[in-house]
Order: structure tokens, then sequence, then C-alpha cells
């Protein structure tokens, strides 16, 4: 008996399948699009590399789709407010698919046209940023407040299994079959996500919504500005991607730093969602911790930590190693901050937020595949992740000492 208690607080927490029969269905197809759509994020980065060499063009397909991706986030948001949620969601996914079936052809055709990939990639930004809105919006519907911290963990789970199998994938598939059966893979993947949707009720927003347009756009950010909670989560995860992701690089490192080519790159790639697995595959105890934006800053720190030791090392295991630490840390920061926003927003702003939130996660990394591209041309390469690293901590802290009453945030009370 005095073990149990401590067992079911660190294994992972599946009462929210049970209680939402929806909830299950959407992580069992997101699970499954998500290994595609992660093999398609991998080779495109790798064909780009394997066309033109250079580390920098590899760090502008990021900052390609970041013009996309503010612009209908924010706007996504707003229509997410505005329709039927499910029904918007199942239309970005069909196109989504469309998307990766163009890949598809230009890889068989052997087109080598570089501006195509930049183009995809720009198309699929803005459709994920339409999507994601309305998704996120999903959850505080089919499960009640107490179980979204977890929930979350097992969205956590459902994610970096994707996020951990599509780059090992990527790395086997491109080297043994070429770049079109990757694209092929995702192609089909998305047809689980769909059956996932489908299977949903109606997700029209509470009230009926209001109209999308610039308005909706702009109520949406006062209302962000004048709670600094919700805003300190958004403010501390661009710090940790700007300045803290490093898998821009990741490519080039294994080719002149691990000496592990296409293999080395996808393993790379696949470190930092398999620590966040591990991480939420036991974060039973996610949900018994209420000091939230406590629990961000620390995570985010260690994240920058972990940073720091992978711009240091040129072995291979250790590099693998810190970076799945460092997945380990997001994944704790992803819970509490999605859990926080959930909590305190109400829902006839939720897809506005939502699209201010998928704007940052999804955007702070393009930046910081951008700023990683150009400390490398400036510094170097190691010395290039190893100084963000150190900028994630010092800049973290700072916001945080500025806006203590995020470090206070409880969730047992999360509209004080």
């Amino acid at each position: 008996m005095t073990t149990a208690a401590p067992r079911r607080r660190l294994t992972l927490d599946l009462s929210p399948t049970r209680v939402s029969p929806g909830f299950r269905n959407l992580l069992i197809g997101d699970a499954v699009s998500v290994v595609g759509t992660q093999v398609t994020a991998v080779a495109i980065p790798l064909q780009v590399y394997a066309l033109t060499h250079s580390a920098a063009t590899v760090g502008l397909v990021g900052l390609t789709g970041l013009v996309p991706l503010i612009v209908f986030g924010l706007y996504g948001g707003a229509v997410a407010d505005a329709v039927d949620r499910r029904r918007l969601v199942l239309i970005t996914t069909t196109l989504q698919a469309v998307l990766s079936t163009i890949l598809l052809l230009q890889a068989v055709l052997d087109l080598r046209w570089t501006w195509l990939l930049f183009v995809v990639v720009a198309v699929q930004a803005g459709l994920f940023a339409l999507d994601s809105p309305a998704r996120q919006a999903f959850i505080p519907n089919l499960l009640p407040k107490e179980l979204l911290p977890a929930g979350n963990a097992l969205r956590q789970v459902e994610f970096n299994v994707g996020m951990t199998g599509g780059p090992l994938l990527a790395g086997v598939i491109v080297a043994a079959f070429g770049f079109g059966a990757a694209y092929g893979l995702d192609a089909v993947s998305f047809a689980a996500s769909l059956w996932a949707v489908a299977s949903l009720p109606s997700m029209a927003p509470v009230g009926g919504g209001r109209k999308a347009g610039l308005a909706s756009v702009i109520e949406g950010l006062t209302f962000l500005r004048t709670r600094r909670v919700l805003l300190l989560t958004f403010v501390v995860d661009i710090i940790a991607m700007v300045f803290g992701m490093p898998r821009t690089l990741f490519a080039p490192l294994s080719d002149h730093v691990f000496g592990g080519g296409e293999a080395a790159a996808g393993a790379l790639y696949a470190a930092i969602p398999a620590g966040a697995l591990l991480g939420a595959l036991f974060g039973g105890w996610l949900g018994h911790v209420h000091k939230q934006g406590a629990a961000v800053v620390l995570a985010i720190v260690a994240w920058g930590g972990c940073v720091i030791g992978f711009g240091l090392t040129s072995h291979l295991w250790l590099a693998l190693v810190l970076l799945a630490g460092a997945g380990l840390a997001d994944m704790i920061s992803a819970v509490f901050r999605t859990s926080i926003l959930q909590a305190a927003a109400p829902d006839d702003m939720r897809g506005r937020l939502g699209g201010v939130f998928i704007v940052v996660v999804a955007g702070g990394p393009r930046l910081g595949d951008g700023r990683a591209g150009s400390f490398a041309s400036w510094f170097g390469l190691q010395e290039a992740v190893w100084i963000g690293g150190a900028l994630v901590i010092a800049l973290t802290l700072l916001v945080a000492l500025m806006v203590p009453r995020f470090l206070a945030y409880d969730s047992r009370d999360p509209h004080a």
C-alpha cells in the first residue's frame, strides 16, 4: 500500500481516454498523422541541404513559413471563434494531404526545384495556422478542467511518439528509398486524422461566436494584453525556442562534428521528442503540480542548460542524451503552459488565443532556425548552440522576475 500512490503518481494518467471517447479517437488519429507530418518536416530540410549544401539555406526553410504562420495563425484563431471548428479542421486537413501529394510528385519526377519546396512550406504553414487554433479549442470541450494536465500529457505522448518515430523513419526512408517515399507516407497518414475529427460532434463556439475579421483579432490581442499570466506563457516560450532551438544545425553538425551523415541527423532530430515522450510516459505527477507558472520557468531554465551542454560536446551519444533532457524539459513546460491557457481563457476567446499560441509555438522555432543559421555563420556551429542556450537562461529568469504574478500562478484558482 505504501508504494501504490507514488506509482500512480508517476505513471501515465489514462483517465481522459475513459471519460471522453472523442478525445481518445483524436489521440489515435493524430498519433498516426503526426508520424507522417514529421517525416516530411525532416525530409524537406534534408532535401534542401542535399540540393544546396548550405546551412543558411536550410535555416531559411523555417523562416519561409513564418509570415503565413503569423498572418493565418492570428486570423485562423478568429475564424475558429466564428465557425464550426470541426468542419474547419476537416477542410484544412484535406488540403494538407494535397500538399504532401505535391511533394511526392516533385520527388518522383526529380524536378530538383528548391523554390517549390519553399512554396509548399509556406502554404503548409498557413494551413497549419488555420487548423491548429481550432484543434486547440477541442480539448477543453472534451475534458473537464481537472483532467486538462493529464489530457495534455497524453497529447504530449501522442505528439512525441510521432516526433520521435517520424525523424527516425525519415532518416531510414530517405536513405533507403528516397524523398518520394517519405512524402508518400505523409500523404497517406492524413486519413487517420480525418477519421478522428469526423468522429467528433459539432464544435461551434459558445454563444455562436462572432464574425471573423481584423476587429476580432484585435479584440483577442487586447484581451491577452490585459492578462499578464497568459501573456507570459507565450513570452517565455518565444525565448526558449528563438534562442535555444538547434534543429536547423542538425544536418551540418552530423556531417562536421559527429560524422554520422543522414543517420546521425535523423537521430538528432528524434532525440528531443524522445526525451519528451519518456517524460510524458511517467508524467502522472504533472496533475498534482499547482504552481504551474514556477514549474514553467524551471523547465525552460533546464532546457537552456541542456542546450548549452549539447553545444559543448562532440560525442554523439552525449549529444543525444542532452537533447533528450532538453525534450523532457520542454514537455513539462508545454503541458503547464497549455493547461494555463486552457483553464484561464474563456471559450469565446480560445480560438484567438489558440491562434497566438500556434504563432508562438510554431513561429518561435522557425525564428530559432534563422537565428541558429545566422549565429553559425558568425560564430561557428557549436558556438551558435551554446550561446543560444545561455541566452535562454538569462532572459527567462529576467522576465520571470519582472512578473512575479506568473511565478505565483496556482491552477486551483486560474482566474485569480
